[in-house]
């Protein structure tokens, strides 16, 4: 398994935007640590949360099914997405597992997973 990038940032958003800030304000501010991303402070504060189920994960890429990401205007989903090389897994997760992702925008404007934490 490719190491993913160590995150434990998470986030549960709802299916509405509504209930998206909710979740937000009801994160748990206390696990997270940023300070070992390789990442610039731009793409940390454009960085976007949401759960999802890990399907498969491979060389490069993560298929995951996720909820409705209302700040990227993404509805619910399963997708492929790239994960970044730099990438380290926090926590243990397989197929199947529930798992938060962090979600960083490249310069073409395309979302890669930035970080894994297993729930």
């Amino acid at each position: 398994m490719k190491a993913l990038l160590i995150t434990t940032c998470a986030a549960l958003l709802g299916a509405s935007a509504g209930m998206a800030e909710t979740a937000k304000s009801e994160m748990d501010h206390s696990k997270m640590d940023h300070s070992n991303m390789a990442m610039s402070a731009e793409q940390m504060e454009g960085a976007v949360h949401t759960t999802a189920t890990l399907n498969s994960i491979g060389d490069g890429t993560a298929n995951v099914s996720h909820e409705p990401i209302p700040e990227i205007g993404w509805p619910a989903m399963t997708m492929d997405l790239p994960v970044l090389p730099e990438a380290h897994m926090m926590g243990d997760a397989s197929a199947g597992d529930s798992v938060t992702l962090m979600l960083i925008k490249g310069e073409d404007g395309m979302y890669a997973i930035g970080g894994i934490m297993a729930e």
